[in-house]
């Protein structure tokens, strides 16, 4: 792929500027996939996205891949086994909070079929896109953000709150707020 211009975020580093060109506002439809940005969104809560994606592989060794399932039935032996993994975040509420949200997570999927079908079910199953010509323009939180970060929160998520919940929007394309000079906003809109 030849990039041209870029969101300047993704300007430093790397690591930033391969999630940016390959996943940033790319339309998730894979259940896994959507668990791994709650997991690691909730755990970012606080913190730079660079430290958790430093911190990513060690997140999928340390969380059996990502595994909702898995996760979901996690006892007191594995929360203090995360606690000593020094390859992720260890705070105890955010260990917590994964666990939880997986559980949440499989019940939405219970009662909706798919967490997919539940969280695109928000914007009529197609990517909202935003025309931001600068950084200062794209929001941290909206109103459709705060609704369904409200609504997670009824089903049982935890350090999830809108602010979270548009980070997440963003990753899984729910939005595309890759700026208009940026090749990857054009490049995303001709994949609706």
């Amino acid at each position: 792929m030849i990039a041209g211009k870029r969101c300047p975020w993704s300007d430093s580093s790397e690591l930033y500027r391969n999630y940016h060109d390959k996943e940033w506002g790319v339309p998730v439809h894979d259940e896994k996939k959507h668990f791994e940005f709650i997991l690691l969104e909730s755990s970012q809560a606080g913190l730079s996205w660079i430290t958790i994606l430093k911190k990513r592989d060690n997140y999928r060794t340390a969380f059996d891949d990502f595994d909702y399932e898995k996760i979901a039935l996690y006892d007191e032996t594995k929360v203090l086994q995360l606690m000593e993994n020094t390859g992720i975040i260890r705070n105890e509420r955010k260990i917590r909070a994964s666990i939880t949200n997986a559980q949440a997570f499989v019940r939405i999927q219970k009662e909706f079929g798919s967490f997919d079908r539940y969280i695109w079910g928000f914007v009529n199953f197609r990517p909202v896109i935003n025309y931001f010509e600068t950084l200062s323009e794209i929001p941290v939180k909206t109103e459709l953000s705060d609704k369904i970060s409200a609504d997670m929160k009824k089903r049982g998520f935890t350090f999830f709150g809108s602010v979270i919940c548009y980070a997440h929007m963003q990753a899984i394309g729910i939005v595309n707020d890759h700026l208009t000079c940026c090749f990857r906003h054009q490049e995303l809109c001709c994949k609706i």
